[in-house]
C-alpha cells in the first residue's frame, strides 16, 4: 500500500497497489494527489510529507524569493514534477519564511536539494539544475534503495 498526502489540504491518503495514484483525488477534500506540481510547504506541512509518505520519495527544492539562482532552477524543478510524480513528491520550502526548518535540515545554501526516503534524508546537493539534471540525480540518488526493496509479496 502507497501513501500520500495531499497537497492541498494535508490529510493522508492510501492508494492501492495496482491502482494509478495519478488518476487518485484526496479522500478529505476531493482534489487530485498530484497535479504535476511541486507542492509549496511549510515546516509542518514538510514534517507531515516526511512522515507520512510511503512508498514514494520526497523531494524538497529549499529555496528564498531573494535567490537569483533559485528563481531560475523554479521552472525546472516543476518540470522535474511532470517527470518523477508519483514515484516522488516534489515540495518547496521557502528558507526566507521557514528559516528554522531549512536550519533543522542544515541547509547552508541555496538552491538546495534533499532527497527523503521513509522520513530519511538520502541525498542532498545544492545549485542550479535543469530539469533532466534533477530527474537524474534524484534516480540515481534512489536506486540504492529501490535495489534494496523487497520485490512482490505484501510488505
Amino acid at each position: 500500500m502507497r501513501q500520500f498526502v495531499c497537497p492541498a489540504c494535508g490529510a493522508t491518503n492510501r492508494a492501492p497497489e495496482g491502482k494509478d495514484p495519478l488518476a487518485a483525488k484526496c479522500g478529505r477534500c476531493g482534489e487530485p494527489l498530484f497535479n504535476g506540481r511541486p507542492a509549496e510547504v511549510d515546516a509542518k506541512g514538510l514534517a507531515a510529507h516526511r512522515a507520512s509518505t510511503k512508498g514514494a520519495a520526497v523531494l524538497l527544492d529549499v529555496w528564498a524569493p531573494w535567490c537569483g539562482p533559485c528563481r531560475a532552477m523554479a521552472p525546472n524543478f516543476a518540470a522535474a514534477a511532470k517527470m518523477l510524480e508519483p514515484d516522488v513528491r516534489l515540495l518547496k520550502l521557502n528558507s526566507e519564511a521557514e528559516p528554522q526548518a531549512a536550519a533543522g535540515l542544515g541547509v547552508s545554501g541555496i538552491p538546495a536539494l534533499l532527497l527523503f526516503q521513509d522520513g530519511h534524508a538520502i541525498a542532498r546537493t545544492a545549485g542550479v539544475m535543469s530539469a533532466q539534471q534533477i530527474v537524474a540525480w534524484t534516480r540515481q540518488a534512489l536506486a540504492p534503495a529501490q535495489a534494496r526493496a523487497p520485490r512482490g509479496g505484501r510488505s
